[in-house]
């Protein structure tokens, strides 16, 4: 079983991985990678030529199953829907395609696919796999599969808005935010703000949140400050990279009550995706 277990965490990460981009949940994610774990605990390894094929191949199909059930259930939910926030950090900054399909704006987007357009996406634009290789995995033919590739990527350059990459960039713009944020500064946020900012939050009926989302730059920065105003008695909020990107999260004590992620455009903060459903930040503890 060491054996066993040793050759499945070679590619644990990579099927989180994955997992997270297909599903925009880590839980589901981890529970897609536990399931993968147990029918690969199964099998003789000796008998399967290519291991990461197969438990890439395991792990698809588990997600695509995942992602059909939970459009049945995204109906039901409370207000807008944004991805789990993950941490991540500055390496991953040294594959783009990487990089790009993790931010909270990409898998936004993916939501708008079929399930199958999404794994074949994420499989060939984030990870690089051959159309003969993701076609063993869906199990279609690779025609379908180079289709269905050409559908979703034109599917998603079509709706995509280009962001600001540059680190420094990033820093300087969520620290002034966060600032402004905390001091109740209508004025800097505004300052920081382009002019059609769109402010996306969701509490999925668990935690106080609008609704719908907010645009326009001083509607935005009145409802922050509002906010801001709600924060426990005893916030603390850390800068931190999330998904890819600039993000704060707050904490009330060592509890993360919020998350923020920052998306800039032109050197001001375009779209703002703010969680507080409590479900959606088990995963983000403080730094030491």
């Amino acid at each position: 079983m060491g054996g066993h277990a040793h050759r499945f965490g070679e590619h644990r990460d990579r099927l989180f991985a994955i997992a997270y981009r297909m599903l925009g949940r880590a839980g589901d994610a981890e529970d897609v990678v536990q399931d993968a774990w147990l029918r690969w605990s199964a099998v003789n390894p000796a008998e399967v030529a290519d291991p990461e094929a197969y438990l890439v191949r395991v792990v698809t199909r588990l997600a695509i199953d995942r992602l059909r059930s939970a459009r049945a259930r995204r109906e039901e939910y409370v207000g807008p829907w944004l991805p789990e926030p993950i941490a991540t950090t500055p390496d991953i900054a040294e594959n783009v395609a990487l990089t790009d399909t993790v931010s909270t704006a990409m898998l936004l987007l993916l939501e708008s696919l079929s399930p199958l357009e999404r794994a074949v996406f994420v499989l060939r634009e984030a990870f690089g796999y051959s159309y003969g290789e993701i076609a063993e995995m869906v199990g279609r033919s690779e025609a379908a599969v180079r289709q269905t590739a050409r559908r979703a990527r034109e599917h998603v350059e079509r709706r995509r808005v280009r962001y600001d990459t540059d680190r420094t960039t990033w820093a300087e713009v969520t620290k002034r935010f966060l600032a402004a944020a905390a001091g109740g500064d209508l004025a800097g946020l505004m300052a920081v703000l382009a002019p059609e900012v769109t402010l996306i939050s969701d509490g999925g009926g668990k935690a106080p949140a609008p609704r719908k989302p907010i645009v326009g730059v001083e509607s935005v920065a009145r409802a922050l400050v509002t906010f801001a105003g709600r924060a426990p008695a005893d916030p603390r909020a850390e800068i931190v990279e999330l998904n890819g990107g600039p993000g704060i999260v707050v904490y009330s004590g060592t509890t993360p009550v919020a998350a923020i992620t920052l998306h800039l455009a032109g050197g001001a903060v375009h779209t703002i995706h703010l969680i507080s459903n409590p479900d959606k930040l088990t995963r983000l503890r403080p730094a030491g």
